[in-house]
């Protein structure tokens, strides 16, 4: 039997992975909300893979538990690889005098959310440390932070006038 690999919040199909996404689409195999893995069994997952995602959820009631659903799910020594928008860079690059309002514009939606639907503001904003931090909450053991996951085309990989804004980490069960 194949392991389950749950990407979080995609739209990229890859073969060996299941997209669970709040929203329907195409390539969408399960309509759910990351804040309720009930359907998944304890132990049941492989490897998740969620690309700026978690900034979505308020950090005063949905963030640990959600982690800890994660961490329910997971096998032991499985992966949860984050995206995340990182607000050390994007605090520095908002404040610098060299930025223009074109590039500000760009990092304040980082920093916000798109604001393009009902799904798309930003209730949390994550440093390496508070990242950390919220993942020790959840009984995540060992965290590594790393440039980049080469998986999928998303976000993980944005740069903004060049200077790549994602915090991606490797938290292990």
């Amino acid at each position: 039997m194949t392991p389950l690999r749950l990407h979080i919040g995609g739209k990229e199909p890859k073969a060996g992975w299941t997209i669970l996404n709040a929203q329907p689409g195409d390539h969408v195999d399960i309509v759910g909300d990351c804040r309720d893995l009930s359907q998944f069994a304890d132990g049941s997952v492989a490897d998740i893979y969620i690309s700026h995602t978690l900034e979505h959820l308020s950090y005063a009631g949905e963030l640990v538990p959600t982690l800890k659903g994660f961490h329910r799910v997971m096998k032991p020594g499985a992966r949860l690889l984050i995206s995340v928008p990182n607000m050390d860079v994007l605090c520095r690059m908002i404040t610098h005098e060299g930025t223009d309002t074109k590039m500000r514009y760009q990092l304040m939606r980082m920093l916000f959310g798109g604001q393009v639907d009902d799904w798309d503001y930003h209730k949390v904003g994550f440093t390496p440390d508070l990242l950390a931090a919220f993942l020790g909450e959840a009984e995540f053991e060992t965290v590594e932070q790393v440039p980049f996951f080469g998986l999928f085309q998303d976000a993980s990989e944005l740069k903004i006038g060049n200077v790549p804004i994602s915090l991606n980490v490797i938290a292990y069960r």
